[in-house]
């Protein structure tokens, strides 16, 4: 029997209820603010996984960017996939800073039971703090502490597409 993506989500997120995410390398295909000064894409294989999340969880999007238009690019890319109408998440409910201490702050401050970040640094930083949290790189980053589990792409850690090319295990 399969598990739906509602169910695979719930699963693997063990219970919690608050997440934070990175926007930039996680979300959108952007990795940093530079680029979307130009534009904001979200990432196709990402949607699913995104609106399940936001279904039946309290979700905090966070993007660093340089300006007040970068941060309409990224509204507008969300809006576009139905984030806020089909997820059902609060448009208040994606924040913006300028720096990485900025990001770090704000998922301190939120406390959540879950943070997605693809900065190592952050997620080692954090580890103390937040209850899981879920790394994302292309190459791994070995072993940073017990809570904190990798994947190569958000989708791949909740089973969305390629599942059989996932990514499941925990940093080691």
């Amino acid at each position: 029997m399969q598990l739906s993506l509602a169910q695979v989500v719930r699963q693997q997120l063990n219970g919690g209820r608050k997440i934070t995410c990175q926007l930039l390398g996680v979300v959108l295909e952007e990795s940093t603010p530079e680029e979307l000064l130009e534009h904001a894409v979200v990432r196709p294989t990402v949607v699913d996984v995104l609106l399940e999340i936001a279904k039946g969880c309290d979700l905090y999007l966070i993007a660093r960017v340089l300006d007040d238009d970068s941060e309409e690019k990224v509204i507008s890319a969300l809006d576009a996939v139905g984030v806020f109408t089909i997820g059902g998440m609060n448009r208040n409910k994606v924040l913006f800073c300028s720096t990485e201490t900025g990001r770090s702050s704000f998922v301190r401050q939120l406390e959540p039971d879950w943070h997605i970040d693809t900065s190592a640094e952050i997620i080692s930083q954090l580890a103390r703090f937040i209850r899981y949290q879920l790394h994302i790189s292309p190459v791994g980053s070995g072993y940073i502490a017990s809570n904190v589990f990798g994947s190569d792409s958000l989708e791949r850690y909740f089973g969305g597409i390629d599942t059989a090319e996932a990514v499941l295990c925990k940093h080691i």
